[in-house]
């Protein structure tokens, strides 16, 4: 199979990178606006991987396109994908807001191209185990959830400004998982943020601290919380708690945690320090699940419209925390 990947920055080279260790696939083809920066990344991975600076040439003889550029040039590259018939694993967001979203999902299912978006947790096994319990009743009825996401060391500065915010960025993976995972409506959202770790998130109006919670049509919650730093580590983790059950994802000998208790739990040297190593065998699976999909023999788990649903949960987190209020949503999303 030969896969396209358009973006050669952290993200397109850890997915180049990982394409080029799977005997599933027999070349990858890196594309980016910065036609040497492809080249040399391409020239580092070596095994089975090629540049080129003609994307639409790209598109008519590849097998699938990974998207893994800015977020503001997804749809246009979505776009071109579709109309040259190939399918598409997207980063997320599709479009960086929802009213571009809202114009861009009715064009994917319109054209019968499948379009996977990048939301790696419905691709980790744990998480995948965990929906699984669910569906089969083992948790019980779901009384509520907590999730955490700390960022080991704070992104660049130039990242800050481009990244679309902790909400959308950072945050947008649990606003996704965890309606999922509960398959039922949210209906209300409240949120708050702080600038703790560094100044330039306050200059482009971001947070680097956030803590949301989401209320269930049931009367569950889930109490989300992010952080741009972690001196002990990347931290990724959720807990579920059910009449029948209580379970966790992301609690391991690497999760940078140290209990106070005797016998408890000890951060060790080698805690995760980013989320491309916590959440490898994700991406490796994602990898492998979009590959299916291209062919026909599989069905989506994260197609276009379900996106709708956590930008726009971000985007009502934001309008919380500006507010200071709650905000109500789950109306039917008209597209």
């Amino acid at each position: 199979m030969r896969i396209a990947v358009a973006g050669a920055g952290r993200i397109g080279t850890m997915h180049a990178t990982n394409l080029a260790g799977l005997e599933e696939f027999d070349e990858i083809v890196l594309y980016d606006p910065a036609a040497r920066r492809a080249r040399d990344v391409a020239d580092t991975i070596g095994h089975k991987v090629t540049a080129t600076d003609d994307l639409d040439a790209l598109l008519d003889t590849a097998h699938g396109l990974i998207v893994a550029t800015p977020t503001d040039t997804h749809p246009d590259l979505v776009r071109r994908a579709i109309a040259a018939d190939t399918p598409v694993l997207c980063e997320k967001p599709l479009a960086p807001s929802l009213v571009e979203m809202r114009s861009l999902v009715p064009e994917i299912e319109a054209s019968g191209v499948p379009v996977v978006v990048g939301f790696h947790r419905r691709f980790d096994p744990a998480t995948v185990e965990l929906y699984r319990r669910l569906r089969a009743g083992e948790v019980g009825t779901v009384y509520h959830v907590r999730a955490v996401c700390n960022d080991a060391e704070p992104p660049a500065r130039e990242f800050i400004a481009s990244s679309g915010g902790l909400f959308r960025d950072c945050l947008i993976h649990d606003l996704d998982v965890i309606p999922w995972l509960l398959d039922e409506p949210v209906t209300e959202v409240y949120a708050s943020g702080s600038v703790l770790v560094d100044e330039a998130f306050a200059e482009v109006g971001d947070w680097d601290n956030v803590v949301a919670t989401l209320r269930f049509a049931s009367g569950a919650q889930a109490l989300l919380s992010a952080s741009r730093h972690d001196p002990a580590g990347y931290d990724c983790r959720m807990e579920l708690y059910g009449s029948k059950d209580t379970l966790a994802v992301g609690l391991d000998a690497r999760t940078p945690l140290t209990s106070l208790e005797p016998g408890g739990p000890r951060v060790r040297a080698n805690a995760y320090r980013g989320f491309q190593e916590r959440y490898r065998p994700a991406y490796i699976h994602e990898l492998l699940t979009f590959a299916a999909i291209a062919v026909g023999e599989v069905a989506n788990p994260s197609p276009a419209r379900d996106s709708l649903l956590s930008l726009e949960l971000a985007e009502a987190c934001e309008q919380s925390v500006r507010s200071g209020l709650p905000v109500r949503v789950g109306a039917p999303v008209a597209v």
